[in-house]
């Protein structure tokens, strides 16, 4: 089993910055890949950002469009970098994580992953 925490929302104005970090436990050395996703209320939970733990190679919404980053800090944990903050970033965020030897489809579906965190709130203030 893996486990995965989050940290780091909180409460930001518009424009500003905010860091998430997902630290994974347990099993963490069975992971291949590592994704974001957050859930705005009464909305669907939706794909942000993705990032292979071996190459390093990322994926983004569209709507990040430049504003956001995923980045390894280290074997266990897997950040998201947010910039340039808009109130429709507020949402629940939380991190996935899929399990190795699974098919990868991009990494955009939740239903390819595997373990998820429990989220972290980050509401975008005017």
């Amino acid at each position: 089993q893996v486990q995965l925490a989050e940290t780091g929302g909180g409460l930001v104005q518009a424009g500003g910055s905010l860091s998430l970090s997902c630290v994974a436990s347990g099993r963490a050395f069975t992971l291949s890949y590592v994704g974001w996703f957050r859930q705005a209320p009464g909305k669907e939970r939706e794909f942000v950002a993705a990032i292979a733990r071996g190459s390093g190679t990322t994926d983004y919404a569209d709507f990040v469009q430049g504003r956001f980053s995923i980045s390894r800090d280290s074997w266990t944990t897997i950040s998201l970098h947010m910039n340039s903050l808009i109130l429709d970033d507020t949402a629940i965020y939380y991190c996935a994580a899929h399990t190795m030897g699974r098919t990868w489809n991009g990494g955009r579906s939740p239903t390819e992953y595997d373990f998820w965190g429990q989220g972290t709130q980050v509401t975008v203030s005017s």
